[in-house]
């Protein structure tokens, strides 16, 4: 299979454009199909003629994220869209040393081996991809080569507007729960005044109200997180709300599209399903 062009490291559209992000996380498994060719065929309608990206949110191919788990089950989906995919590394993935295969497939556009974080610009928007297995040069310690080279970046690369995207979800309602280990990624693009996390593992959707790295309420400077591990693997149940849990969801399939503006956002989840759960609004950058 031919890689993927990589990222760019400048704008892929102009600062002035509209643009939208379109994507989930939790995609791809053999054994139920059906459930990520109509996600896929929901990401195709949504970017179809605009300016804009796919992204995934980790565990792209599953059980293993081998190269037969992404020939057959990712490529047989979502690999329409995969010349405007920025992917995301779930821990699925490495369930094959060293993700390799994850790599092999996406090429340049999932980062180097080993080294599964990079950024791109998008319209006015910087968007951030880390990988939050936390393993190795991966690790998401304060000092570690990733967290020091998303610090350096922020500073090298200041936006208004900001989103980041890992696999992992910091804050979560759902069967996994909450990851702590990425709590030093949060701190960094909070100082930096990031508007948007965009995670996954748990297969539900879930979004919260901007927050502090600590988890509070902040409704002035806070990062709103979007569990999105709607893209096709089974549903998972939700729990007792989580603090700042504003509205949950395990009853559907489907996409988050985001519609990127210089200065402001807004957002929509979009079922699988006719008349399914749907969620919409909108935000400003700080």
């Amino acid at each position: 299979m031919p890689a993927s062009p990589p990222a760019s490291s400048g704008a892929i559209a102009a600062a002035s454009e509209t643009v939208v992000l379109v994507g989930a996380g939790d995609i791809a498994d053999c054994g139920r199909l059906a459930d990520a060719q109509a996600t896929a065929g929901l990401v195709r309608t949504l970017i179809a003629g605009r300016r804009g990206m796919v992204f995934t949110a980790g565990d792209n191919a599953y059980p293993n994220g081998s190269t037969r788990d992404f020939a057959r089950c990712y490529d047989a989906t979502w690999g329409a869209v995969r010349k405007r995919t920025r992917p995301a590394v779930g821990n699925h993935e490495y369930n094959t040393a060293g993700a390799a295969p994850y790599f092999a497939y996406f090429g340049r556009a999932a980062g180097k081996p080993g080294r599964a974080w990079y950024a791109y610009d998008l319209g006015a928007w910087r968007i951030y991809v880390l990988d939050s297995s936390c393993g190795g040069q991966a690790s998401c310690r304060r000092g570690s080569p990733q967290e020091a080279w998303l610090r350096a970046d922020l500073a090298t690369n200041p936006r208004e507007c900001v989103a980041a995207i890992w696999h992992h979800a910091r804050w979560s309602s759902g069967y996994h729960g909450s990851d702590s280990r990425t709590a030093a990624l949060v701190t960094d693009l909070y100082a930096a005044g990031a508007e948007i996390l965009i995670t996954g593992h748990d297969h539900h959707y879930e979004r919260f109200a901007p927050q502090r790295p600590d988890g509070g309420l902040d409704r002035a400077k806070g990062i709103r997180e979007f569990v999105v591990g709607t893209g096709g693997g089974r549903l998972y149940p939700t729990f007792l709300p989580r603090q700042n849990s504003e509205v949950r969801s395990n009853s559907v399939h489907g996409v988050l599209a985001l519609t990127l503006e210089p200065g402001s956002y807004s957002w929509r989840f979009v079922p699988t399903k006719a008349g399914g759960f749907t969620d919409e609004g909108s935000g400003v950058c700080h």
